[in-house]
């Protein structure tokens, strides 16, 4: 078998446990990794300010995806690469967002802007990412520097389904595709945690056969299609589990660092 020169990591449901912590056993592993030569970096739905905080505890030196992959930044938080949605398909996906009752959250390289500061999932995007929402009574101004655009539900049905309309009317205008049950998220076109695998292979002049990527969303299988090897967490759903080459333990039973130890074990480092 291939050996594995990187790993891409997914952050919430797979990194972190529910309440968002980075568990020791989640930390040394990744230490374990630096020191047998594995590059590790981590690429998520979040905002680059919402992803900063693991940045001193994983020691990360490659660049990571925020955005889905559709921006990458330094350890330092300086784009390196920055991709925006087109303005007419941010207008579209508003609209649609609107028809399905959905709350509305647009993100700019620095901003995280709402108009609904009552929304369900407000208080826990805050505690998520760290920082504080920009109320804002009008997206118009924004709709030109929009890096994502999300769409916030508790109806997961009803989600899914605004996930296909939205993939129908925005086409290749924009990427839609859910983070989470209750997220959707729309990004730039042509760009996503698959282009952003391919990227970091590129950089490390490796093939994407050895690259191991573990995720646990929809949004995860991106990275799947591209990298040699493919791990889902137990947390996620069947149809994820499916198009992974491996399953691990849930998030909350450090199914990450499980992970992490039987690549190293592979590479001959356990």
């Amino acid at each position: 078998m291939t050996k594995i020169s990187l790993v891409v990591s997914d952050v919430d449901g797979t990194l972190l446990t529910k309440d968002k912590t980075l568990t020791e056993r989640a930390r040394s592993a990744v230490q374990r990794l630096h020191k047998a030569g594995i590059g590790f970096t981590i690429t998520s739905s979040r905002p680059a300010i919402g992803m900063r905080f693991l940045v001193e505890p994983l020691a990360l030196w490659l660049p990571i995806g925020p955005f889905n992959g559709s921006s990458i930044v330094d350890p330092e938080m300086h784009p390196v690469e920055q991709h925006l949605i087109p303005a007419s398909a941010a207008e579209r996906s508003l609209q649609i967002l609107r028809e399905f009752g959905a709350d509305i959250w647009l993100f700019t390289t620095d901003k995280w802007l709402i108009d609904n500061p009552d929304g369900k999932y407000v208080a826990h995007e805050q505690h998520t990412i760290r920082s504080d929402p920009t109320i804002v009574t009008d997206f118009s101004p924004y709709l030109a520097s929009a890096c994502k655009i999300v769409g916030a539900s508790a109806d997961a049905a009803g989600l899914e389904r605004c996930e296909k309309a939205m993939q129908e009317a925005l086409g290749s205008a924009a990427t839609a595709v859910r983070s989470q049950t209750y997220y959707l998220d729309i990004t730039p076109p042509g760009f996503d945690k698959g282009t952003f695998v391919q990227a970091m292979a590129k950089r490390l002049g490796i093939s994407t056969d050895a690259v191991a990527t573990i995720g646990d969303m929809q949004n995860d299988l991106a990275m799947f299609r591209v990298s040699g090897t493919s791990i889902a967490m137990g947390n996620a759903t069947d149809s994820v589990k499916d198009q992974a080459t491996h399953v691990t333990a849930t998030n909350e039973q450090d199914g990450f660092a499980e992970a992490m130890e039987v690549i190293l074990k592979r590479n001959g480092a356990g």
